[in-house]
């Protein structure tokens, strides 16, 4: 065979093999490739044995871990002996296809919510939120607030006719708002809230909903955590709001309401809060811990602390049993729980250069996150490798909300007072 020797050591017998379908699917027959190949030059070759009409990008996995420098380099780091045929697995590069109109608001744009697929929800620095059915298509704005809005979620975002949303404010409360997505026309509609959820005595920074129930959840800079009835229920207060000018109608009656049940413990600014399932509850604060709460309680079953104020929490992974948590430093954290000595990070991503504002798991990955930051950037994880798989850099200022969106999609707002968003994301 030629390249005995010194040669014999610059190539290597290689198998392609994936889990795609055609026309993605290349020939199962070894190849000689160089050694010192690239990523870039793993994704040539596998285009040239498909014949594909259009280039695609790939990614490469060698024992279910991503090759993120040259084969020869990851073969040392690893031990894997280069004289077998190495089966390697390609799958479509995770990484924005196409960058969509961006919706400009009139501030920053504090918060996103995209787990509607019909809708996507923000809030705004100028006390409003707002919904959008595409870019640049507002239909609904929601009024009411008289201080910049730092949260939103979808309470229920099933309905064919409507959609319950709730919005969380630095005025220190929360408002309901019940959206009728069936009208129609040009213009957009305003929208008053139906309830509006008193308590917090300070910013309200976090609303999150119940996924199958009637409850949100909020935290706030006075260290508390509050439980809410979403319902409309004619026993609690009422209390007089006008509707907008022009419309000829007399004034609506608008609930409010007080909190269930308030969970005490964190001793700084609950930054986030996310509620996986029905009896369990996390948070991060400033005072540098993760906490999981146990509904029924109100007890703090688990405690985790890195040393830095923490931003933003997420559960995702493997199980739906992963953290990650960012905040103030560069570094977003991924803990395990399940393990043994739990306190140390099972992953931490480094490539920001700046503090992090937001970190959200995908719905339907083990293994795929999202992290934006200060720095300007949103990067797209893969906990098989060290390094950002993909960088969406199109703010122009700090990011400071992000989320998946149908699955393929990444919406985020910022300091740039725009919502983007970034499409046709391929998570294999």
């Amino acid at each position: 065979m030629e390249g005995e020797g010194e040669d014999a050591s610059k190539v290597i017998h290689v198998k392609f093999v994936t889990k795609l379908y055609p026309p993605f699917k290349a020939p199962v027959s070894s190849v000689v490739i160089p050694s010192n190949v690239t990523r870039l030059g793993l994704s040539s070759i596998v285009n040239s044995l498909l014949t594909l009409e259009k280039p695609e990008a790939f990614d490469f996995l060698i024992d279910g871990e991503l090759i993120r420098m040259s084969l020869e380099q990851f073969l040392l780091a690893k031990g894997i002996s280069a004289e077998q045929t190495l089966e390697i697995e390609y799958i479509r590069a995770v990484a924005p296809r196409k960058e969509e109109k961006p919706s400009l608001h009139d501030d920053w744009v504090s918060a996103v919510d995209g787990s509607s697929p019909r809708f996507i929800l923000t809030g705004c620095y100028d006390g409003l939120g707002r919904i959008w059915d595409s870019p640049g298509s507002c239909t609904h704005i929601l009024e009411g607030h008289t201080g910049a809005i730092s949260s939103v979620a979808f309470v229920n975002s099933q309905g064919a006719e409507s959609v319950t949303v709730a919005t969380a404010s630095k005025d220190r409360t929360l408002r309901l708002f019940k959206v009728d997505t069936s009208e129609s026309g040009d213009s957009t509609t305003r929208v008053r809230a139906y309830k509006i959820l008193r308590g917090h005595k300070a910013s309200v920074q976090s609303v999150v909903a119940e996924k199958h129930g009637t409850m949100v959840c909020s935290s706030s800079w006075d260290c508390t955590i509050n439980l809410w009835n979403t319902d409309e229920s004619e026993s609690e207060l009422s209390v007089s709001g006008k509707k907008r000018k022009g419309n000829n109608q007399a004034e609506e009656t608008q609930l409010e309401g007080e909190a269930e049940t308030t969970f005490v413990g964190h001793t700084q600014c609950v930054s986030s809060v996310v509620w996986p399932e029905h009896d369990v509850i996390y948070s991060s604060s400033w005072d540098h811990s993760v906490r999981r709460w146990d509904v029924p309680t109100g007890k703090d079953t688990l405690n985790l602390y890195c040393g830095k104020a923490l931003n933003t929490v997420g559960v995702g992974g493997e199980g739906s049993a992963l953290v990650a948590a960012g905040g103030s430093d560069p570094v977003l954290r991924v803990w395990d729980p399940r393990k043994p000595g739990t306190s140390a990070p099972v992953f931490q991503f480094s490539s920001h250069s700046s503090w992090i504002s937001t970190c959200k798991w995908h719905e339907s990955s083990w293994f795929h996150l999202l992290s934006a930051s200060y720095d300007g950037k949103i990067m797209l994880w893969d906990l098989r490798t060290a390094w950002p798989l993909s960088i969406i850099d199109t703010h122009k200022d700090k990011v400071l909300c992000a989320d998946w969106w149908k699955g393929d999609s990444v919406v985020s707002g910022g300091a740039d007072s725009n919502l983007r968003i970034s499409s046709r994301i391929s998570i294999s």
